[in-house]
């Protein structure tokens, strides 16, 4: 495509050479620049974008785009490119030129995207369900993988993929005749010009808590709350959680929206009777009001908040005309990785592991299980590094205060000192007066959580959720906790210390 034509959105600056090239790929990944290129030299955090222009180069980049404060006459590289292009925001720019050169694929299927502190994954997860079940060809872009048509066609590392890679992969969807494609979108990818371009029928906001406040994500809760608000602005339709004060308000702050509403306490479109909500350690019932009629609705993913992420997956699919019977159908036996997921085990014990990472959605699942558990709750868990490190000591509150024994131990340290972070959840779990225990290797940390676990009780083990990888000073070693688990129980069993069950 010619580089004139992908540039014909971007708020340009500055431009040196020709505008007529024939541009075969782009990226703002030097490392994925191929011949006939451009290469968008964006700035990270720590590095600056210009860094990688000769590494690019050396990939084939013709062309390339740069910061708006970058002198394109004085590049060190600038005679090797066919042309230079300053604009006013990179980021943007990407999107822009991605969305062109894949000839804006959100315009030829209908796309919902969903937003919230909690429950994005598994609410993606129960509107493709839904939607399949209706007889729709559906496309997914999460946290877990992209799936299209239900066959996975690759697994991700983030919540929501850099703009290229999200119309790379809208693309393929149009290519498979997908009808419907949903989409995470987290507050980073409205802040970091993710979903630029994109132009979504549905945009569903699950809740809102305190998460990401750091100085490499969002400065304050005013901030964290605007860029999900986006997704509501940019969306034709909108569904929200009313049952959440601060989501609430996006009705008032958009008044000219269609917003369907959802909750389980307050008033709304799409209300569970909270008197029919039945939880237990594999599954959710409940009523819930769906086109002016009562549905009995089952699902086996345990947790108030799965009611919750149940009754916004049904609101967001009732754009489509989706059936009761279709839903129940949908959500009976749907299993989400690393959401509440039970692992199957040798010892016949109950072990769970989560993607909980905050406080409420700690205090969520452990209050969760406590409604149900026969014996004691054994936590084991920590924190990741280089995030918001306030959360810690209130996590270890909550650990305390609600699980009977707490194991800590090491999650995504990044590039932190992991004893030092189970140092600072410990301060809120002493108050508590709890029993608990610092095992810093995450492996060995498990393996005390199963060894003190009787018939009865429940492990959970939030944090790594559907992570497949430990991170580790910048690189990720392969860890799948559930291999952990069967392998942990095989030794156990081995050297006599547990007897399997018959």
């Amino acid at each position: 495509m010619l580089l004139n034509k992908l540039l014909s959105e971007v708020e340009t600056i500055n431009t040196v050479g020709d505008l007529n090239l024939d541009i075969t790929n782009i990226h703002s990944d030097s490392r994925k620049i191929k011949e006939g290129g451009l290469f968008i030299a964006i700035n990270g955090f720590t590095k600056n974008g210009v860094e990688f222009i000769k590494d690019a180069i050396k990939n084939d980049a013709i062309a390339c785009i740069v910061e708006p404060d970058v002198d394109i006459n004085s590049l060190e590289f600038k005679d090797e490119l066919k042309a230079i292009i300053s604009v006013k925001n990179t980021r943007k720019a990407l999107a822009q030129t991605a969305c062109e050169f894949y000839d804006h694929p959100s315009q030829k299927l209908k796309l919902i995207g969903i937003t919230g502190t909690k429950g994005k994954t598994t609410t993606t997860f129960m509107i493709k369900s839904i939607l399949e079940a209706q007889n729709y060809n559906v496309g997914l872009i999460g946290s877990i993988a992209v799936y299209i048509n239900g066959e996975k066609y690759e697994d991700t590392d983030r919540t929501t993929p850099e703009s290229i890679e999200i119309q790379k992969y809208l693309a393929e969807m149009v290519k498979q005749n997908v009808e419907i494609a949903i989409i995470e979108v987290s507050s980073q990818a409205m802040k970091l010009e993710r979903v630029t371009g994109c132009e979504f029928e549905v945009g569903l906001f699950t809740n809102l808590t305190e998460d990401h406040i750091s100085p490499k994500e969002h400065p304050n809760m005013e901030d964290y709350f605007n860029c999900k608000l986006e997704l509501l602005k940019i969306s034709k339709n909108g569904v929200i959680n009313v049952d959440d004060e601060t989501v609430a308000k996006v009705k008032d702050i958009l008044p000219n929206k269609i917003i369907k509403t959802f909750s389980i306490e307050k008033n709304s479109d799409f209300k569970v009777n909270p008197e029919t909500v039945t939880i237990t350690d594999s599954s959710i019932d409940f009523d819930i009001n769906y086109n002016n009629n009562s549905e009995h609705i089952t699902a086996c993913i345990p947790g108030k908040f799965s009611v919750y992420n149940a009754a916004g997956a049904i609101a967001a699919a009732s754009f489509f005309n989706v059936n009761p019977d279709n839903i129940r159908l949908a959500l009976k036996d749907l299993r989400v990785l690393g959401r509440s997921e039970l692992v199957p085990n040798k010892l016949g014990l109950t072990i769970m592991i989560d993607y909980a990472h905050t406080p409420s959605s700690l205090e969520s699942i452990l209050t969760a299980v406590n409604t149900y558990a026969k014996g004691k709750v054994i936590c084991a868990w920590g924190v990741g590094g280089d995030r918001d490190a306030t959360k810690r000591p209130i996590m270890g509150e909550i650990s305390g205060r609600l699980a009977d024994f707490t194991v800590l131990m090491s999650d995504q340290v990044r590039t932190e000192d992991p004893l030092k972070i189970l140092k600072e959840i410990e301060v809120g779990i002493i108050p508590t007066k709890k029993p608990y225990k610092i095992v810093v290797d995450r492996t060995e940390g498990i393996r005390y959580a199963i060894s003190i676990a009787k018939p009865g009780d429940i492990i959970v083990i939030p944090g790594l959720g559907h992570d497949l990888y430990l991170e580790k000073n910048g690189v990720k070693y392969p860890y799948d906790e559930r291999k952990v688990i069967t392998e942990l129980i095989d030794e156990m069993i081995s050297n006599g210390e547990r007897t399997p069950i018959n």
